[in-house]
């Protein structure tokens, strides 16, 4: 770059022309940091078809011994008498001057020392931004397209069916869970020839079949693929409700469930509805704590005697209650062939409301009406009987009667259920 400087300048000093203006000509130096200063004109001629010419030339270098002249105050007459837009050299030192090519009202091309009006209005207007960071244009940088979902290997699909996924399970326990029927009833319809499994009729209950891979029909309607979710709920059963699905006279405890489950598709579209049954059984005239669900499993593992869950109860006396009778509980009595003993016999103490005596009894066998049968082979009269603790989960005394509340997680462990 000083090379082609030094060379402009050695050309500028012995070449020049004759520079042709309509107006007045501004004289302008050079500075002494050998800055070029060039002056652009333009010779318009009066008929439009000509194009302009624009010459170019140099200002002669300015002596280096030369001293800086400052300016001085123009008088009153003289600065009257300046013509617009022409500035002596010493307002135009250490300054680089630019001219404007404007095109007037009439369409003709004038040299003028300022900007246009139009300019200098814009630029005064203009808002000035903020340069933007760059952590922010990263932040608002263009989300990714969304990318569709990796396919796996055939090796990797086997893995996973192979050790996550659901193991085949029996016929039956399928179609109870999808809620067809209850699993005796499913046996039936399998032995009644009404279930096909890929297009052939099945008539053993045990057999191993995948909801997801094979087609199966029950009464020509075909089973979904998707089973419903597992739901559990708590209970507070009033007196009068049987526990199984009873016919149009009697009233079921699964009829409490009805706001429920015509409510179900709404909450959960796409999904079957489950089929609801309770957990054990409570006599009609029993109330207190009852669990429903549609998971066979938990069902079976609660109801049956091998869990050992103890169930707690409050027994209502007609009469008067004495040690005597609280000794021939506890020692037991045979019910359905087996001989069954309470683990703990306690008469409550009374309260002002209550004007008939009350018996706590906690078994864990849970045989049919075991509790009624141990007071009976005492000799007293139960007047009202109601369960209010399974397990470690105990009946929520705001739960009201014909009420019932979800499970939680732990809830379900406090009545031993892992899974």
């Amino acid at each position: 770059m000083a090379a082609l400087m030094a060379a402009v300048a050695a050309a500028a000093s012995t070449a020049f022309a004759t520079l042709h203006l309509t107006k007045p000509a501004i004289p302008l130096t050079r500075t002494t940091h050998r800055h070029l200063r060039t002056i652009i004109a333009s010779s318009l001629s009066s008929t439009p078809s000509t194009t302009p010419e624009f010459n170019i030339t140099f200002a002669p270098p300015k002596p280096k011994s030369e001293p800086k002249l400052k300016p001085k105050p123009a008088s009153e007459s003289e600065s009257a008498t300046e013509t617009p837009g022409q500035d002596s050299a010493s307002e135009l030192d250490d300054q680089l001057y630019i001219p404007w090519i404007v095109r007037d009202e009439s369409g003709n091309l004038t040299l003028q020392s300022t900007p246009p009006a139009r300019l200098l209005h814009q630029m005064a207007n203009a808002e000035t931004k903020k340069k933007k960071k760059k952590k922010e244009k990263d932040s608002k940088a263009k989300p990714a397209s969304p990318t569709a979902e990796p396919k796996f290997s055939k090796a990797a699909r086997r893995f996973y069916n192979e050790n996550f996924r659901d193991p085949p399970q029996r016929l039956s326990k399928v179609l109870a869970a999808a809620g067809v029927a209850s699993r005796r009833n499913s046996e039936e319809l399998i032995f009644g020839g009404k279930v096909t499994v890929n297009g052939s009729v099945c008539n053993t209950p045990q057999t191993r079949v995948d909801p997801v891979r094979d087609v199966i029909y029950v009464n020509g309607n075909r089973l979904p693929k998707k089973l419903p979710p597992k739901v559990y709920f708590a209970l507070n059963k009033p007196k009068g409700y049987i526990c199984s699905a009873g016919e149009k006279e009697t009233k079921s405890v699964l009829s409490l469930f009805n706001d429920f489950m015509n409510s179900w598709d709404k909450r959960n579209p796409g999904l079957p509805k489950p089929r609801l049954f309770t957990v054990g059984r409570l006599d009609v005239a029993t109330t207190g704590l009852l669990i429903v669900t549609n998971d066979g499993d938990f069902a079976q593992k609660l109801s049956h005697p091998s869990s050992k869950l103890s169930k707690e109860y409050i027994a209502t006396i007609d009469g008067s209650v004495n040690k005597r009778h609280l000794i021939t509980i506890s020692e037991g009595t045979v019910v359905e062939g087996v001989q069954c003993a309470p683990d703990i016999v306690e008469l409550l103490p009374p309260q002002p409301d209550l004007s008939r005596p009350r018996i706590r009894i906690v078994v864990h066998e849970g045989r049919n009406h075991e509790v009624r049968e141990l007071v009976k082979n005492a000799g007293l009269e139960i007047h009202a009987l109601k369960r209010i603790r399974i397990g470690g989960f105990r009946l929520p005394s705001d739960l009201g009667i014909g009420k019932h509340a979800e499970l939680k997680q732990a809830n379900l462990r406090a009545l031993g259920w892992k899974s």
